[in-house]
């Protein structure tokens, strides 16, 4: 069955690029994962996980064993798909790459950044798990790398930002500033002032295409959805712990090369 889906309107314009920044509509998961939880490392019933992952196999035209998702570690490391493995054996990594069609590089978040990568020219398509962590440690650069060893061009690559959370949503210390602006002074055009003393809220999604831009990355699109602030059609870790609530499902967010 074919899902309600989010898409970029670049990526959704390249021939032989399929996508999908997936919601939390259309899926047999009840109560805080209702109800299209993709999240393997969740508490969910793993059959209803099973079930609303080859749903969304389905949608973007691979097979349920070749809709892959990594056990992330919020790291810069990239690993190329050559392969399926199952879903015990996830290698520990935070970005793919593949030049092989039939599969779909799937990204789970409930907050971070889902950035979607394609060269359709050269055939060669990415995916990269940008949380803070992920981003400031070179996720994004070490994924274009990749890209560019399977044949991509980066001044051809187009590049699109999923649902992540939004500056208004995202509070952070000062410390967290600090790091930032100790790695870039001009980093600190990212934060705001607070909502309370001692406090910034930052613009991840700003900081994410600020890198991508950097890297030499042209054709950037944004979707500029807030995940924290939208409970309907979002997951989110910063409400669950606000709510304090035992758990919360995880988005998949994907591309695929059509066979």
């Amino acid at each position: 069955m074919s899902l309600p889906v989010l898409q970029s309107k670049s990526l959704a314009a390249l021939p032989g690029i399929r996508h999908a920044f997936f919601t939390r509509e259309g899926g047999v998961s009840d109560g805080v994962y209702a109800t299209l939880n993709g999240g393997i490392g969740s508490n969910d019933a793993p059959e209803k996980v099973a079930e609303n992952r080859s749903r969304m196999a389905a949608t973007v035209g691979v097979r349920p064993e070749n809709f892959l998702t990594a056990y992330q570690i919020h790291s810069p490391d990239v690993i190329t798909v050559e392969q399926a493995w199952p879903r015990e054996a996830r290698p520990r990594a935070d970005a793919m790459v593949t030049r092989k069609p039939g599969f779909a590089l799937g990204i789970s978040t409930a907050d971070c950044g889902p950035v979607l990568f394609a060269d359709p020219q050269a055939k060669v398509i990415g995916a990269a798990h940008a949380g803070w962590k992920g981003a400031f440690g070179g996720v994004l650069e070490a994924t274009i790398a990749a890209m560019e060893k399977l044949g991509a061009t980066r001044t051809r690559i187009a590049v699109s930002l999923g649902p992540m959370i939004r500056q208004p949503s995202y509070e952070v210390s000062t410390e967290f500033v600090d790091r930032f602006t100790a790695q870039d002074a001009s980093n600190g055009r990212f934060f705001a002032a607070g909502k309370r003393e001692g406090h910034a809220q930052f613009d991840l999604p700003g900081y994410i295409a600020a890198r991508l831009a950097r890297a030499g990355i042209a054709q950037i699109e944004d979707i500029g959805l807030d995940t924290c602030a939208d409970p309907r059609r979002f997951y989110s870790y910063r409400r669950t712990t606000l709510n304090r609530e035992a758990d919360y499902g995880r988005h998949i967010n994907a591309i695929a090369l059509a066979p």
